[in-house]
């Protein structure tokens, strides 16, 4: 009797998905709860793990075809051949042999009872032992070196969401600079401390949330939205963090991030970066979200106008962190400055409270301790 493999029930706001990468051929073995397939959502990618040990017998659903919850996806065949298979490799072996759509059972292991290692596959790959060519990559390529590849579920939606800010908000971008001597002062005493107590490093985000709730508490207007004819003004602080994958830019939120400490942001924002970038992240902890800050610096941006996440009404642009000479009690000193972008929707948020809220921001990180004593 042959067991189905069916689409995972989707979250409520995801109507269907692409079917983007199979890890199994028919007739490959496949251990229970091993990942058989990915399917992309708009957000993010979701693993299929197999229900049963056993032998992949059909596909159902190709790559790139459109699939609805409980659409059948292929169909196993059962029996001991897949436990028997998948167990005999090492956690690294296993992942290496996913990613390239490798048979478990065609590798020969040279370990202890014949358990196959990273570098007894990377052997066969490497054409060791009789193995195949590596399987070509899903794009067509004209004699002048062009390349044409589908665009991703991820980077189409991204793209419509970016043309519908622009087309729908009146953003407009205010921009000022912030001296962080200060944070970079409390994070040389402390940051070996904080590691050791919270198991995590204090970085920059952490302080610039922080700064930035304590601005949307002044100002929360740039915490509201427009709905309609309405404006929603939210009492909670849902903080997007833009998170850059392969695949395109996330942003996992943190929920009632006024409630979070340092450390509770520090965690979160490592843990959802880690998350993100291996596609384990959920859709529930990318909806929502009042306010975003993204920050282009890790990459080298000097300075950029950030794009609204709709529908929220503003976003927080951090930058490359540069030592400059600036006047300080009428002294030049090089101090480590940074500039920082706030694009808001202009028609919910007047040039004075965006640009008073861009200065409490500022306030906030060039005197840190106001953060802890909440002035």
């Amino acid at each position: 009797m042959t067991i189905e493999v069916r689409v995972p029930k989707l979250p409520e706001s995801v109507a269907d998905a692409t079917v983007v990468a199979w890890r199994k051929t028919p007739g490959d073995a496949v251990a229970r709860d091993e990942s058989l397939v990915d399917l992309e959502t708009d957000k993010v990618v979701l693993e299929v793990p197999a229900p049963a040990a056993g032998r992949l017998q059909e596909i159902k659903a190709e790559n790139g075809a459109t699939v609805t919850a409980g659409q059948l996806l292929a169909l196993i065949e059962p029996g001991a051949a897949g436990a028997d298979a998948a167990p005999k490799l090492s956690p690294a072996a296993k992942r290496v042999a996913e990613e390239n759509k490798l048979d478990p059972a065609a590798l020969a292991g040279s370990g202890r009872d014949g358990r196959v290692s990273k570098s007894d596959v990377v052997n066969y790959l490497a054409g060791k032992d009789g193995a195949p060519a590596a399987p070509a990559p899903a794009a067509t390529r004209s004699a002048r070196g062009e390349q044409r590849v589908p665009m991703t579920r991820l980077r189409a939606r991204i793209a419509e969401r970016m043309v519908q800010a622009q087309a729908t908000q009146a953003l407009l971008t205010s921009f000022n600079e912030v001296d962080l001597h200060a944070i970079n002062a409390l994070r040389a005493r402390y940051k070996n401390d904080f590691e050791q107590r919270h198991g995590v490093k204090l970085g920059f985000m952490s302080f610039f949330a922080k700064a930035c709730i304590e601005a949307l508490k002044k100002y929360p207007v740039v915490n509201a939205s427009i709905d309609g004819n309405d404006v929603v003004y939210h009492e909670y602080f849902d903080i997007g963090i833009a998170v850059s994958t392969d695949r395109g830019l996330i942003v996992p939120i943190l929920r009632d991030a006024d409630t979070l400490s340092f450390a509770d942001i520090e965690k979160a924002v490592a843990a959802y970066a880690i998350r993100a970038r291996s596609g384990s992240i959920t859709i529930e902890e990318l909806t929502g979200g009042s306010f975003t800050i993204t920050n282009g610096g890790v990459f080298g941006s000097l300075l950029s106008t950030p794009i609204v996440n709709a529908p929220q009404s503003a976003i927080l642009g951090m930058h490359k962190i540069q030592d400059r000479p600036v006047v300080v009690d009428g002294q030049i000193v090089v101090r480590p400055m940074m500039y920082v972008a706030l694009t808001y929707d202009h028609r919910l948020i007047d040039g004075r409270e965006a640009v008073q809220f861009l200065v409490s921001v500022k306030q906030y990180l060039e005197d840190p301790a106001r953060l802890v004593l909440g002035l």
